[in-house]
């Protein structure tokens, strides 16, 4: 059994795993369909790492697919009631890429309320305004990363709070699971700052920070 299963073998994959392991956490890494790329990234994160692909049985109680929202889709697709009472953290951002101009969900929606319909696991949005090189250092410019998480059920909340907090991350409750849209579309603006060429500051490499007064 692992504490959580992460499922891709990317950059958010070894930034979220990096965290995982910061925290004392053990991790099953599924890989989409070629195991090697599993066992290579476990191998160089090193810990307690278990490496194996899509359709093996899932031992984490928190899921988070390090993956894109149409791919996600079909992570809760092919595990289906397996997937039932488990920590689901959504961490997409639904751009749609053919015009980026907004995102690829119904108006009045997220990509976390559309995989809850789909699903019995219980959807949390967190991480998608974090990108994949800030994870694996784990701050920017010496600041902890805020993780903004937005769910409907509290225990699943406090669940990935606490997998950010041991992280070394610092957890910030936004509200419910509807909240996602506005995170969504926090995350969707930080992707067009960074990959704007006039503005190289921001690229890949900058964080959304919460400051609170006084501080």
């Amino acid at each position: 059994m692992a504490d959580v299963t992460i499922i891709g073998t990317g950059n958010m994959a070894r930034g979220l795993a990096t965290r995982a392991l910061a925290g004392r956490k053990t991790v099953q890494l599924l890989a989409h369909d070629d195991k090697a790329k599993a066992d290579a990234l476990a191998a160089e994160l090193g810990g307690h790492v278990t490496p194996g692909v899509v359709g093996d049985e899932i031992s984490g109680a928190i899921v988070i697919p390090a993956v894109y929202y149409d791919p996600a889709k079909d992570v809760v697709a092919k595990y289906g009631n397996a997937l039932d009472g488990k920590v689901y953290v959504d961490i997409t951002n639904p751009v749609d890429t053919s015009t980026y101009e907004g995102l690829s969900v119904p108006d009045g929606s997220s990509a976390a309320e559309e995989l809850q319909k789909s699903t019995g696991a219980r959807v949390v949005k967190a991480f998608n305004t974090t990108f994949a090189g800030t994870l694996v250092a784990g701050d920017v410019a010496g600041q902890q990363l805020d993780v903004l998480i937005a769910g409907d059920d509290e225990d699943a909340v406090r669940a990935v709070a606490d997998f950010a907090s041991a992280g070394g991350l610092r957890p910030i409750v936004v509200g419910p699971q509807r909240r996602a849209r506005q995170l969504e579309q926090a995350g969707f603006l930080h992707i067009l700052l960074s990959a704007n060429d006039q503005l190289p500051e921001f690229q890949w490499n900058s964080a959304l920070k919460v400051v609170p007064a006084g501080s």
